[in-house]
Formats: structure tokens, sequence, C-alpha cells
């Protein structure tokens, strides 16, 4: 059933009541008018509210509650007094009004932080704790993250932003040729993961609209939800920390896991570049890892054998500084 058909519904509704509260006054063409305006008023006063979310709606309502329920039981206070019946009635209708109003203010205001309309947190024991990963943009398009799921390193649940979605969207509908294959290429890798991995995945829908940044936005809901961040983003993976959110970077899992090379040790490196330094030459191993040699310019295009002489361990990754081997 789509939102059309519920609006006509309810006209139709309105209309059908309108027509049998006035035909007993000979007046049904003037019910069936009036139910007719009346429905549309509601349907107009409808549209107006699409900005507002079901989380703001479960906030103003559970505010609502809570201020009913503060303003009778202080109006009872007032009953047990000798003021007169007409004075207390008064005081119990000015009670009820401040005590609503404050509490759907501060419910609204303090939205985010009402963990029970959040679907990701169930109540469960202290000691039973629910590893929760929120994943960004970059990830996905990374592509590494299909092969690390399938070995089991991911645990808990894996939440996937709705706002991410829409970014990947966006990069996949793209003018530009590269963004377009990228942002399509993590359509296509998200996919894979929620058919082949065994992981618990969820789509969260909360938006947080008044926040324009998508790290911003990753940050609120990694700290609201207690978890931790996959990403590949170093700039996020700092600010990340800086908030107090713990980040798994695939980036730093990849340096971790590389073979340890020792100076003195050999290999084989076919140089491609340049260096920065003078007579310098620059190579890559097949992980992506650098490799610079000293007094090597001569020997680009060659695959020349290189001893280590220290490795330089970065945030950005490693770098392998070598000679070629006299």
């Amino acid at each position: 059933m789509n939102l059309l058909l519920v609006r006509v519904l309810f006209l139709l509704s309105s209309m059908t009541i309108g027509f049998q509260i006035m035909v007993s006054k000979n007046l049904g063409m003037l019910g069936i008018l009036l139910g007719a305006i009346a429905a549309l008023l509601m349907i107009a006063i409808e549209s107006g509210m699409r900005r507002v979310s079901v989380t703001g709606l479960s906030s103003t309502v559970f505010g609502l509650i809570l201020g009913l329920i503060m303003s009778k039981l202080v109006g009872d206070a007032f009953s047990l007094s000798q003021l007169e019946p007409q004075t207390v009635n008064f005081i119990k209708v000015v009670l009820t009004l401040i005590f609503c109003y404050l509490g759907m203010v501060m419910a609204l205001r303090g939205k985010d932080e009402f963990n029970i309309i959040i679907p990701y947190v169930r109540l469960r024991r202290q000691n039973d704790i629910e590893e929760i990963t929120i994943v960004d943009t970059s990830v996905i398009i990374d592509g590494r993250v299909v092969d690390i799921s399938r070995t089991g390193f991911l645990t808990g649940k894996i939440i996937i932003p709705r706002f991410v979605l829409k970014e990947l969207q966006q990069i996949a509908d793209s003018t530009d040729p590269i963004k377009r294959q990228r942002g399509r290429s993590g359509l296509e890798i998200l996919h894979t993961v929620q058919k082949e991995a065994k992981l618990d995945i969820a789509i969260h829908e909360e938006d947080f609209s008044d926040i324009p940044d998508v790290d911003a936005k990753l940050i609120k809901m990694a700290k609201l939800l207690s978890a931790r961040i996959l990403t590949v983003d170093y700039n996020l993976n700092r600010v990340a920390g800086i908030h107090g959110v713990k980040v798994l970077n695939i980036n730093e899992l990849a340096n971790v896991v590389k073979p340890m090379l020792l100076p003195g040790e050999q290999m084989r490196i076919k140089l491609i570049k340049e260096g920065k330094e003078h007579n310098q030459a620059i190579g890559y191993l097949e992980d992506g890892t650098m490799v610079v040699v000293e007094e090597a310019r001569r020997l680009i295009g060659q695959e020349v054998k290189v001893v280590v002489t220290s490795v330089l361990q970065t945030q950005a990754g490693r770098m392998i500084f070598t000679r070629p081997e006299k």
C-alpha cells in the first residue's frame, strides 16, 4: 500500500463521516464538502511534516508522557491542600501545560541520547557486550573488506548508515568517469559482502540532518552506539581518535601483517621512476610498499638486486630504504 492510496482512503473516509453527521439535518452535500476540506487540510499538514523523523516523533511522545506523569504527581500533591477545588483544577491545568512543554522540549534536544529508540542497542546483561562496527564509504570502495569479512576477523554487528549509502550512490552517479566507476564498484562490493559474508549486517536509518559532514555523522553515530568505525581514511582516523571513538583502519592492519624486513636482507626490485633525492630510484613491492634505492637512478627500468639498509614505518605506510648490491 503506497502513500497515495492511504491519502485517497483517508479522503473518502472523511467525506463519508461528514455526510453521516450532516445527513440528519438534510445537509449531506455540505457534510461531504466539509469532510473533504478537513481531509485535505490534514494531508497538507502531513506533507509539511516530511522532515519530522521517527526518532524525533518517538522522543516527543516520550517527553509528553513524562510531562503528564510529572504534572499528575505534582497536581495530586496540591489536591491534599486546603485550597478550593476550582483553584486546584486551575493549578493542575497550568502544571500539565508546563510539564508537557518542558518534557517535549527536553526530549527533542536530547533525542539522539535516547538509546531505547535506536534499534541496535538492546537490553542485555552488563557482561554481555555486543561489538558494533560502523562502515564508512572509503572502506566500501577500497574492497579489501570483502576478504577481511571472509576470514572471520570482523565480529559482532556491522552497521551501514543510510547516509553512507547515499554518498556512495552520489559517487556512482557522478559525471566524472573515474568517480562513477569507483562508486559502482563500491556498490558491487557492498552487495558481495551482504551476500557472501557470514556477518550480522544492518542498515541504520538515522541521518543526523543537522550535521552536513559525513565524517562528523559517523563519529556522532559511533559515540551514540558505543561503536567503532571501520575505515581506510587517514583524516577520519585522526579526528575520530580525538573524539575518543575507536577506529579499525584497514591500512594499519595491512602494514602490521606485512613481512618484517631487517637491515642486511636482500631482495630483487624493478626500478620504475626517479626518487625525490639526488640519484635515487623508486620501486614497489607486490603489496604496494615503496622501496627507495640509493645511487640507482641510472638503473631505472631494470630489475636489480638490492640490500635493505633501513625501514621507516609511518601512518601512511611503510618505506624501505636500500642500496644496490655491489
